[in-house]
């Protein structure tokens, strides 16, 4: 894919806060999440695991939605949730909860966090961007390591691929300029969708009993480390295709995330602390050296190396 990345950052940062006609299109049709992470990136059972094992498990967040009914309105980014049908559905908090049968569904993705950014030229603002956004550079810290998700990898190459806006053009329609330099839908890979996107990707919790008072700390974007884990633990022990889970690899996975204390994690502790509230002028903020670097995070080369 050519697009035009240098001082975007668009598809790693929140920047409705920024923006005169903020985008909804993460809450169009039936399933809405319940938090409010904006364009959260859906990784894969193995993709999971492999952060769980590299030591970053206090990078992820799970996503349920509410369950909805009837046809869908969705705009292809919920990653293979969508079904066009009514949803069964799991009470949680009286709440009902989207579910796979009896079973709470979910999505595990990179967490955001406050830090102070400048895409598209507004200023050092704060906006909740990814855990590996290099504030400065606005460059992935992780970028070509094994680690990089394929969904960011191949990013746009699933929305041109199922016909849908990609976050290049939404920041074109904000900000002007030319983002996505080629239009053409390329060949993709890891584009789960319906069925075979279950314990793959879209992932079932097997005890929703145990999640009393988390749809509220979700909504509130408060997780505890424990719920993080919870839901972490049984991604990486869902088998594809399935439901079932491995309880015995689940609990590895979720001692893992607990014990986890990476610089993706720690730093996203201390900008929370750090920051005014989002929107805010972040001119005075520390720097993501200072911040990120300090605790061990690898430097982004900059766009001048960038062809």
């Amino acid at each position: 894919m050519k697009v035009n990345c240098e001082g975007c950052a668009g598809c790693c940062v929140d920047w409705r806060p920024v923006s005169s006609a903020p985008s909804d299109h993460e809450r169009r049709g039936p399933r809405r999440p319940l938090d409010d992470v904006y364009n959260l990136v859906p990784l894969t059972r193995d993709e999971v695991a492999g952060f769980v094992r590299g030591g970053f498990g206090d990078a992820l967040v799970p996503r349920m939605w509410a369950a909805g009914e009837g046809e869908s309105e969705d705009d292809g980014d919920d990653g293979g949730t969508d079904r066009g049908e009514s949803d069964p559905g799991v009470e949680i908090d009286g709440v009902e909860v989207a579910a796979l049968g009896d079973r709470p569904a979910f999505f595990v993705g990179l967490r955001k966090s406050p830090k102070p950014v400048s895409p598209f030229g507004v200023g050092r603002t704060w906006m909740d961007a990814c855990a590996f956004l290099d504030p400065e550079t606005l460059q992935c810290r992780i970028h070509g390591d094994d680690l990089y998700p394929d969904e960011c990898a191949e990013y746009p190459g699933h929305n041109l691929a199922l016909e849908k806006q990609t976050e290049c053009e939404r920041v074109e329609d904000a900000f002007g300029g030319d983002r996505l330099l080629d239009r053409e839908a390329p060949d993709v890979s890891g584009l789960l969708l319906g069925p075979q996107a279950v314990g793959s990707k879209v992932f079932a919790h097997p005890d929703p009993g145990s999640l009393d008072g988390v749809v509220d700390r979700m909504r509130a974007g408060e997780l505890t480390d424990a719920d993080r884990a919870s839901f972490v633990g049984v991604a990486v022990g869902s088998h594809p295709g399935s439901v079932e889970v491995d309880e015995a690899r689940a609990a590895d996975a979720r001692e893992a995330v607990l014990d986890a204390d990476s610089w993706a994690g720690g730093a996203a502790g201390e900008w929370a602390e750090l920051a005014g509230a989002v929107g805010e002028d972040a001119s005075d903020a520390p720097s993501g050296e200072a911040v990120e670097v300090a605790r061990g995070a690898p430097e982004t080369p900059g766009w001048e190396s960038v062809e």
